[in-house]
């Protein structure tokens, strides 16, 4: 699905240049379920944002579904990202003046996607995340679980070929992060591809591979066996 070979970013100033990301090699193949770890300042949410088009490398070759898009513009980074990806972001990032059912929604409006069919896959995608009783409720009166399941309902109704979560339990208590990793590891079970950023090793374990990261660069992969 999406190959980085020797990718590299660096950010310069007119006094300081760093280095957050140093010769990056990184497979991963649809259906792969792969955490992210390391420290703060390790160069893993720079690394995801670079996977998710966010950001552009330095240097380096970027592959997606067998294109080279490194040094793609951000106009075609945009077009290949809205159709591609599906973000789940740590803060939820939901608006607060619109229901859980238009939050969603929102995801296939930049799609243009006709009003029947986004209807159909609101509904059908807030059942698979177990929120289709909230439908009708804002933001505000969701507990942080149900808020981040409402961001996993937006991250997939676009059907995209990957997911990319950031931190996704950061905000929620034990209780709630375990609902929402046992969510995800559903996810991938059926077959999405998800590449998580965690600092917790407990929830690293719902993954197939986990890749530590350190100083910008790979220092250890693990693979799983299959349960």
């Amino acid at each position: 699905m999406l190959k980085l070979n020797n990718l590299c970013k660096v950010y310069q100033t007119e006094e300081v240049e760093t280095t957050a990301l140093d010769n990056i090699n990184i497979d991963i193949e649809k259906g792969e379920f792969v955490a992210i770890m390391g420290p703060s300042g390790c160069g893993k949410s720079t690394l995801l944002n670079i996977i998710g088009m966010l950001d552009s490398p330095t240097s380096g070759e970027y592959h997606f579904l067998g294109d080279e898009i490194a040094h793609a513009n951000e106009k075609q980074l945009a077009n290949i990202r809205k159709k591609n990806i599906g973000f789940i972001f740590q803060s939820f990032n939901l608006i607060e003046e619109l229901t859980v059912f238009e939050n969603v929604e929102l995801a296939l409006l930049y799609n243009d996607v006709p009003s029947k069919e986004r209807k159909e896959r609101v509904t059908r995608v807030l059942d698979k995340v177990g929120i289709a009783h909230r439908a009708k409720h804002m933001p505000s009166q969701l507990s942080g679980g149900q808020q981040q399941r409402v961001a996993v309902a937006r991250a997939l109704v676009a059907e995209p070929a990957m997911i990319l979560a950031d931190e996704p339990t950061g905000n929620l208590d034990r209780a709630q992060g375990e609902e929402v990793m046992d969510m995800l590891k559903k996810l991938n079970e059926e077959g999405s591809t998800i590449i998580m950023v965690t600092h917790s090793p407990s929830h690293a374990d719902y993954a197939r591979r986990t890749i530590n990261l350190f100083d910008g660069q790979v220092v250890t992969e693990m693979y799983r066996a299959a349960e």
